[in-house]
């Protein structure tokens, strides 16, 4: 079979967020390619290419598939490029997958006559049964996690089982995307994946809900296989891992870390994790590893907060966190939402001088975002809270839903004032300037944007 696989540009008016390699079709073409289909990646957010510049590429290929991968704020475009690919060769199959598709499955089908099906869930092996039915021109009522058109019915078949050893899934296909598109700062960072699934139920995230509460783990020689390779091919030498929670089994990570140091790779990596899962011996071996920088799920400085989000910390846990990273000398950034259910200007303020307190290099203040699938969403729903379903606007930027203890336009501005005073500060900006590096430029190009932005609205 011949098969396209599509990543759907991101909505004009949203929050612009930089091309990252989207590793979900990394490894779908890796396994389409095991399977022995001719594959080719079209990723509209690296290359930068509007609906009508995918329409110019798919016009110059033969696709027996088009498989388009959507968050939620590519949901409405990902429909878009469906379309296209439908006008252009009206006898493809168009499937859909990724984490909206999941839990907005029979809407899809319903509100997007070009799509015929949506793959559910964890999408490699559902992928590549779909791929072999279509080829035999079976029928897909056996094909496990799809949901699909049948004549006038939408038919949703049963959930397929997760993969139990993920070190049976290929390397993701490198080789199938413009790595150039994905350079920041003169810099290639390449996304690894080496667990899926996560033991917590945040009210907020649709991982654990996508990929299971099931904590499944890659070897370490399997993982540190993956970054020799792309060291040895590439040249890459930065690496993101792209774990919901890196150090759930802390034992693992010392594994990964020994294993980087005894084949002696020269590289350079970050994390993301909570701030209840790592002590100071393994930050310190994760530093002497390669490890530069950890991403922590701050969320809030309200307990009141964090308790109603289902977290399962303490506030003293994130301070005692970033104080051992920082003693160990890694470069921290606090991940953060800002306008949960509960949320008010008073909790809003003690989350932003909260996080001044902590002192990272970097933060991200996001508006929460009720997801489709996850209880953030049924909760505004049930309360009548939500104000808009328009997916172009869930970009972490926009509120979207609004509680009658913080209107949208305030937490709006909250936001704002909150990045200004965090970036605008030149004690940090100097700071910064002396890292270098990826991190300290573009920390340093942030507080610029944040300053022309001030700016710009004092002279308006």
């Amino acid at each position: 079979m011949k098969v396209t696989l599509v990543n759907p540009p991101y909505p004009e008016k949203a929050h612009q967020h930089l091309p990252f390699i989207p590793l979900s079709l990394g490894y779908l073409g890796a396994v389409c390619e095991k399977g022995g289909h001719e594959v080719n990646v079209i990723d509209c957010q690296g290359e930068k290419l509007s609906p009508e510049d995918f329409r110019r590429r798919i016009e110059k290929i033969d696709a027996d598939v088009v498989g388009i991968t959507s968050a939620t704020l590519t949901y409405k475009s990902a429909l878009k490029i469906a379309k296209i690919s439908k006008e252009v060769h009206p006898e493809c199959t168009t499937v859909l997958g990724g984490c909206h598709a999941t839990f907005w499955d029979v809407n899809a089908l319903n509100e997007c006559p070009a799509l015929d099906v949506i793959v559910r869930k964890e999408g490699e092996i559902t992928f590549l049964d779909l791929l072999s039915k279509l080829k035999g021109k079976e029928s897909l009522d056996e094909v496990q996690g799809i949901t699909f058109r049948k004549g006038d019915k939408i038919i949703r078949n049963e959930d397929r089982a997760y993969i139990e050893n993920l070190d049976d899934l290929p390397f993701p296909a490198h080789h199938l995307l413009n790595l150039n598109s994905y350079i920041k700062v003169g810099k290639l960072i390449i996304p690894v994946m080496t667990s899926r699934g996560c033991v917590y139920w945040c009210d907020f995230c649709t991982a654990v809900r996508m990929f299971g509460r099931k904590y499944r783990m890659r070897s370490p020689k399997n993982v540190v296989d993956e970054l020799e390779f792309l060291y040895n091919k590439y040249g890459a030498d930065q690496f993101t891992f792209y774990d919901d929670a890196f150090t759930v089994d802390p034992r693992r990570v010392d594994e990964i870390c020994d294993e980087i140091m005894r084949r002696k790779l020269p590289i350079h990596w970050d994390c993301e994790t909570r701030v209840d899962m790592v002590n100071k011996p393994l930050l310190e071996k994760m530093k002497k590893a390669g490890c530069i920088a950890v991403w922590f799920g701050v969320e809030s400085g309200s307990q009141t907060i964090i308790d109603q989000m289902h977290k399962k910390f303490k506030i003293e846990q994130t301070r005692d966190a970033f104080k051992m990273a920082h003693e160990v000398g890694l470069m921290t950034v606090a991940s953060v939402i800002l306008g949960f259910p509960g949320e008010t200007e008073e909790t809003a303020w003690e989350t932003v001088n909260f996080v001044k307190s902590l002192n990272p290099e970097d933060v991200g203040f996001y508006i929460a975002t009720p997801y489709p699938g996850t209880p953030l969403y049924d909760i505004v729903k049930e309360k009548g809270w939500l104000k808009t379903e328009d997916f172009d606007r869930y970009d972490t930027a926009t509120p979207v839903f609004e509680t009658p203890y913080l209107s949208m336009e305030r937490l709006k501005e909250i936001r704002f004032k909150a990045l200004q005073g965090f970036y605008l500060r030149p004690r940090y900006v100097l700071k910064m300037l002396a890292k270098g590096g990826v991190y300290g430029i573009s920390a340093v190009r942030t507080s610029m944007a944040y300053l022309l932005r001030t700016l710009h609205l004092k002279l308006s």
